[in-house]
């Protein structure tokens, strides 16, 4: 039987207001977005306090040419996830922001204008050639031809990975953020970019270098076999959030679930598909706490965190 819930009240905004205020006053009574980003909030602040909880984070490379990519950051330094499963991109826009800097650009720019200039567009962000592809294999290939001397030959993605951070002076890294914090990140699409790319171009020389997939792919069961609870805060689609409702659905699903998106439902897309689809297949608990919030991740991300920092 439909219930109504609490009455709806106003959001009363004062000067100073804290953001967690705000979250709390959109949580009072507001609808629409503002409350799925309420629950959201909430639901991420339970994850945060639930004993042995394995906290899983996923998200998508295109962020992390931006300012969100240090909201990140401060979720690993600040405890706030476990495990993180992302995809090779993100390795590409850490890596090359480490050393180089993309811009402010705009979404109407005249891309062949862009091309003739050697600039890359991401949205918004404007990534020249020598910020990306020539900054990367100037950066990567020392640190492969370093790993391959100190004798490593099949790594893991999360093995290879602590290595770069633990060679990344820079601590607005993501990469070193997680080689400090002991956080692993898997990326079971790790051949999807440039560093990937890199990889490539370092076995031409180096035949016997593998990656090993499925040493990532046990750890990810240890993990998930020993958790005595496991939540997610999943950021877009793709192989990065399959991995993790994957994974999860051999322990009969998460606890905890806030997905953001900007995807559709009705194509039927892993990228459109909300929570609720998840408690269909196993993946997320029958009685798990979950809410799917629409919108961009840039605004959102950081108003989810920002609310749960200590």
């Amino acid at each position: 039987m439909v219930k109504p819930g609490k009455p709806v009240k106003d959001i009363r905004l004062r000067k100073g207001m804290t953001v967690k205020e705000l979250m709390d006053a959109y949580g009072e009574g507001c609808g629409f977005s503002a409350k799925k980003l309420a629950d959201a909030s909430e639901i991420f602040g339970d994850m945060l306090k639930a004993k042995g909880c394995v906290k899983f984070l996923s998200f998508p490379a295109c962020i992390n040419a931006t300012g969100t990519r240090g909201v990140i950051v401060k979720m690993i330094r600040e405890g706030m996830c476990d495990v993180i499963i992302t995809t090779c991109g993100t390795v590409d826009h850490d890596l090359a922001r480490t050393v180089k800097d993309y811009y402010h650009g705009r979404f109407d720019a005249d891309d062949a204008e862009l091309y003739e200039k050697g600039i890359n567009r991401l949205g918004n962000v404007f990534v020249p050639n020598e910020s990306y592809g020539i900054a990367l294999e100037r950066l990567v290939q020392p640190i492969l031809a370093d790993l391959w001397k100190a004798g490593m030959r099949r790594p893991s993605t999360s093995e290879l990975l602590r290595e770069f951070g633990k060679r990344t002076e820079d601590p607005n890294s993501i990469l070193r953020a997680a080689y400090d914090m002991n956080v692993p990140i898997y990326i079971p699409g790790i051949t999807d970019g440039a560093f990937g790319s890199q990889l490539w171009m370092f076995w031409q020389e180096h035949r016997e270098l593998a990656i090993d997939l499925m040493k990532d792919e046990q750890e990810l069961m240890d993990i998930v076999f020993t958790a005595k609870k496991t939540g997610a805060l999943i950021v877009g689609g793709g192989i990065s959030k399959h991995h993790v409702i994957w994974w999860n659905q051999f322990r009969d699903g998460l606890d905890y679930a806030v997905y953001i998106t900007t995807a559709p439902e009705h194509d039927g897309s892993l990228s459109g598909a909300r929570m609720r689809e998840a408690v269909s297949w196993g993946k997320v608990q029958l009685k798990a706490k979950y809410v799917t919030v629409e919108g961009d991740a840039s605004v959102l991300l950081p108003m989810i965190v920002a609310a749960n920092l200590r």
